[in-house]
């Protein structure tokens, strides 16, 4: 009777934990992605108690507005941008901050993660002064070189406006995986670097012979990361820095999209639809990059 008490209490701790996250994630992820999906069948306004039923018209709609497909070409650009960046930036960052003993490391780990205790309204606001042409940080820098005041537009040209929303969006997430690789590259025991010295082996054949193997688990959740939040999240920073999409939706990603026709134009039907539309395309990616990136786990002895 005693162990069965003991397994019944245990079972009821694990409980405690888990029924109200999972109640949580119900509410607030379950019932919404439910409610979109049944909305998207429907011509709604999202303002009137009458909606009416079209099926898959507005599935059809999307495949036919050149917006979507601008949109899409947008997120995924911003997605290969960000992962090459980011990646790229934090494993050096995290590399040198560990393996070459840069002095005062704890200070340069600060400094790099304060981007990523902002909030990304102030980020966009803060690079938005960045790019003003007259009071612009970097009109300003360049005028040093020129000898003469540099006034660009650096959100005004429509075939590269989009490029100016990658350095913000890499500078904001440098720090987290910068954080997140060194936390997996402290662990790699010392031992297997003193050996590769031994063995003559330099600093890029250590790196890509034993740190890249030992934190490909880092690095796979790290690329997966990015492209999720990416695909999710970039509304925020178009939102803030175009003005939803501008010049001409040339910057337009699917999240600011579904903001203008829902909140904007009253299409919530269409809307819900595009969110779906979303929802559907990370599921996809994701579920590649998975397999793609898929490889065997090498453990530390």
């Amino acid at each position: 009777m005693k162990a069965k008490s003991k397994v019944w209490k245990r079972n009821m701790f694990i409980a405690s934990f888990i029924i109200p996250t999972f109640l949580f994630f119900c509410v607030f992820t379950i019932y919404p992605v439910i409610q979109a999906l049944q909305k998207s069948f429907y011509d709604w306004s999202g303002m009137s108690e009458n909606s009416t039923f079209i099926g898959f018209d507005n599935f059809k709609e999307i495949f036919k507005d050149p917006i979507i497909l601008r949109a899409i070409g947008n997120d995924y650009f911003l997605v290969v941008g960000k992962v090459i960046g980011i990646m790229i930036l934090a494993t050096f960052f995290a590399v040198a901050l560990t393996r070459f003993r840069v002095k005062g490391s704890g200070f340069f780990r600060a400094i790099f993660f304060i981007p990523n205790v902002i909030s990304v309204v102030v980020i966009g606001v803060l690079w938005n002064f960045i790019y003003n042409p007259q009071i612009g940080f970097l009109n300003a820098f360049l005028s040093l070189f020129t000898g003469e005041k540099v006034d660009i537009t650096w959100l005004g040209f429509p075939q590269h406006t989009i490029w100016m929303l990658l350095p913000p969006t890499i500078w904001a997430g440098i720090g987290f995986y910068m954080i997140l690789m060194i936390a997996a590259i402290v662990n790699i025991p010392a031992s297997y670097y003193e050996a590769a010295n031994i063995d003559g082996a330099g600093q890029w054949s250590q790196f890509r012979n034993i740190t890249m193997p030992l934190i490909w688990e880092q690095i796979k959740v790290s690329v997966v990361n990015i492209v999720i939040t990416t695909l999710n999240g970039s509304f925020v920073i178009v939102q803030l820095m175009t003005n939803g999409g501008q010049p001409d939706n040339t910057t337009q990603v699917m999240g600011s999209y579904l903001y203008r026709m829902a909140f904007q134009q009253y299409h919530f039907g269409y809307g819900a639809a595009i969110g779906v539309m979303i929802l559907i395309v990370s599921l996809i990616t994701t579920l590649i990059l998975q397999r793609v990136m898929r490889q065997e786990t090498i453990e530390m002895h």
